[in-house]
């Protein structure tokens, strides 16, 4: 299952010349969109708040993709 929690937490933090007040990035908060496995090689995109489903791909690459895609819009 991918929750993209590998985006929403940063591994390390850059290095302090590049810290800047204005330019801070904030926290994401938890992700809002969850990659379930709905059958074989079929995936649901499903929304964390309201557990429904925004897509569906055949491919876990794709479906995580899309994730993505629904994450980034506002």
């Amino acid at each position: 299952m991918c929750t993209l929690t590998h985006f929403t937490h940063p591994q390390a933090s850059p290095p302090a010349m590049l810290h800047h007040p204005e330019l801070s990035i904030q926290d994401p908060g938890p992700p809002r969109f969850q990659v379930i496995l709905a059958g074989n090689a079929f995936f649901h995109i499903k929304e964390t708040s309201t557990g429904h489903v925004r897509g569906f791909r055949g491919d876990h690459n794709e479906a995580c993709a899309l994730a993505r895609s629904l994450e980034s819009r506002v």
